[in-house]
């Protein structure tokens, strides 16, 4: 499989992922937000733990939990406090710092080359994505700063950490172990600081569905297959779309208008990721049947 076919895979990853925002708000109860990641999250990695019937080995115990955490249950924390206490574009923008902080991670934690390239790709996102979102009521709130960029680093962990330890398993089988140590990790805290859940309805059960089965299992299936195949400076990149679509998904769903400068700040987002995938691409382009003979190893 060639690295093109790698790079459109897992960028529908963030691309599914930037219907959350339009899902949560329209079709799940409000003031829920730890509950609903366990059950996003829980359910559909259970699930994959079922399809595979493949469990972590004790040594592999420690890891799955931490990247459970990064991945999942500090991440999504993170970004519902930040969600709460900052208008969605600035949580949005400090979110695309991932971007940088997984090129120093990588390069801390890899080895991998910091590029100017890529860092300067990485740059022109961040200002794509605040022309998108960054209104004139942009507010900075410091404990929403900083579960927002705390939220990014959680995240940029993870990315790089599920690239550094790969286990002997299928890709399936990983996104089933941290999905199910991450909901684990959640049912908690969703315990300690939210109510119950009020009588869900069928519109709420469609929602909880969309998320669980499409927005988790398939879409961080896809995501991490991709950390595997591509260099984490590329893939954190693609992370950039969910944004893109989440605005689409707001002026086409909702009707909302969309002015020229968010019409740049798409173009700049749409032309960082590409700039981006060729930024941290291999100096020594591999022919596709060889590119395809080393990811299959």
């Amino acid at each position: 499989m060639s690295r093109t076919t790698d790079i459109v895979l897992t960028a529908l990853a963030p691309a599914i992922w930037g219907s959350t925002y339009l899902v949560t708000t329209e079709m799940l109860p409000t003031g829920y937000p730890v509950t609903l990641a366990v059950l996003r999250a829980l359910p559909a990695g259970l699930l994959l733990l079922a399809l595979t019937r493949c469990l972590p080995p004790r040594g592999w115990l420690g890891r799955t939990l931490l990247l459970g955490a990064l991945n999942f249950a500090v991440f999504w924390t993170l970004l519902f406090v930040a969600a709460y206490r900052l208008p969605g574009g600035v949580a949005a923008t400090l979110g695309s710092l991932q971007a940088l902080m997984v090129i120093v991670m990588a390069r801390g934690w890899l080895g991998t080359r910091i590029r100017a390239g890529a860092v300067a790709a990485a740059f022109a996102g961040v200002t794509g994505v605040s022309l998108l979102l960054l209104g004139p009521d942009a507010a900075l709130d410091p404990v929403g700063v900083a579960a927002g960029i705390g939220g990014a680093a959680s995240m940029a962990a993870g990315t790089v950490l599920s690239r550094k330890w790969q286990p002997p398993v299928s890709a399936l089988s990983f996104t089933a172990w941290q999905l199910t140590a991450g909901g684990l990790l959640l049912v908690p805290l969703a315990l300690a600081v939210e109510p119950a859940l009020p009588a869900l309805t069928s519109v709420n059960f469609a929602g909880l569905v969309w998320l669980g089965l499409i927005g988790a299992a398939l879409t961080y299936w896809l995501w991490f297959r991709g950390l595997a195949r591509l260099e984490p400076g590329a893939a954190s990149m693609l992370g950039m779309m969910s944004p893109v679509t989440a605005v689409i998904l707001g002026w086409l769903w909702l009707g909302q208008a969309l002015t020229p400068v968010q019409f740049i700040g798409a173009a700049i987002v749409l032309s960082s990721v590409w700039a981006g995938q060729i930024a941290n691409r291999p100096r020594v382009a591999l022919p596709d049947a060889t590119y395809a003979a080393r990811r299959a190893a």
